[in-house]
């Protein structure tokens, strides 16, 4: 099982653990990833943990593709792959309505219609084998729509892009996992229950079959968030995966539609989750996160004392063994328990 590691920053202002992102470099981390909301990009970040780094790949985890036009993503990709030496990762995803209406001001569309435009003319632009024309429903090249001037040309990239540049999103439910195994190289879980695969598998497989390419999980990548924090005390050690999954529960999305809570439903937590979700939404934070049960934590999380976080290891080892698992994405900023899964797993 390989290991990757967040990179984020709290708060109003912006700062990255410089000592952290070295040190998980050294270990041998497979990968960093940034993140982006309504504060930070994940671009600029990713490429300056790049540049403080020698051995380490960093991924976007994700960025929202609305606001961004797909050349533009693939420029950037091109950029940070070649300044790296091909250690740039691509994460993209639609993110959510509340975020690209809220915060961006733009029409949210058909997020899945979206993805599969969007990863068609990036991989076009990568593979360069002819200047970029493509008539989608979201994207046109070049445009003719209202509006335009008529002038508009195809064009080829100066720049020689990767054609196998790895390109991940963001999923969790079904018609988004398997818009991703249909798509790209893998994706990214906001948290998982590594027993519980069988959730993902047939929606994988459907992926698969789609792509009309002879693809295994040997071929595709599934990399987990996972909160993780040591702490002999176990309730101490559960706040932040606790916080965690009353806001993605509670908070991420609306009460008929929140692909978070629905995940919390199918791993056998129905009845908690939409008390959790009817409490964040109810303005009563505390109270949701109280909500959350310690099981329910301990199926998607590493919490408690050395020994404890060691025992539930073996279940994502068991799972990688599988490859079920291709990499476990540590959500922590503490030094110590970057080096103590590094000591664990690699």
């Amino acid at each position: 099982m390989k290991l990757g590691l967040t990179i984020s920053s709290n708060g109003s202002h912006f700062s990255l653990n410089e000592a952290l992102i070295k040190e998980a470099d050294n270990l041998g981390y497979s990968s960093l990833w940034t993140s982006e909301s309504w504060g930070h990009d994940a671009v600029t970040p990713a490429a300056w943990a790049l540049a403080i780094t020698k051995k380490i790949n960093v991924g976007t985890g994700i960025i929202q593709m609305t606001t961004r036009t797909p050349t533009m993503v693939a420029m950037t990709a091109i950029t940070l792959s070649q300044l790296s030496s091909g250690r740039f990762i691509l994460g993209l995803g639609p993110s959510g309505p509340q975020v690209v209406e809220g915060w961006h001001g733009v029409p949210y569309g058909k997020p899945l219609t979206r993805l599969k435009e969007y990863v068609t003319i990036i991989k076009s632009i990568l593979a360069r084998k002819a200047p970029l024309e493509y008539q989608g429903e979201h994207y046109q090249f070049p445009y003719r729509g209202d509006g335009a001037t008529g002038l508009g040309i195809p064009l080829k990239s100066i720049l020689h892009g990767d054609p196998s540049m790895q390109m991940v999103t963001g999923a969790i439910s079904p018609a988004g996992v398997t818009a991703a195994a249909e798509t790209v190289d893998g994706f990214i879980p906001i948290y998982m229950d590594p027993s519980r695969f069988d959730v993902f598998a047939e929606h994988i497989d459907n992926g698969f079959k789609k792509s009309g390419q002879t693809r295994t999980l040997n071929d595709f990548s599934v990399m987990p968030m996972c909160v993780v924090n040591i702490n002999n005390d176990l309730e101490l050690a559960s706040r932040p995966a606790r916080e965690n999954i009353a806001f993605y529960v509670g908070g991420m999305g609306a009460r008929n539609k929140n692909f978070y809570c629905d995940y919390a439903k199918r791993i056998g937590f129905e009845e908690a989750a939409i008390k959790i979700q009817n409490l964040f939404l109810d303005g009563k934070r505390a109270e949701a996160a109280a909500a959350v049960p310690q099981e329910l934590i301990d199926q998607v999380a590493l919490v408690g004392s050395r020994e404890r976080v060691k025992d539930k290891l073996a279940e994502w080892k068991t799972a990688s063994d599988k490859r079920h698992v291709d990499t476990l994405i540590a959500r922590t900023d503490n030094i110590d328990t970057v080096r103590f899964l590094a000591e664990t797993v690699l």
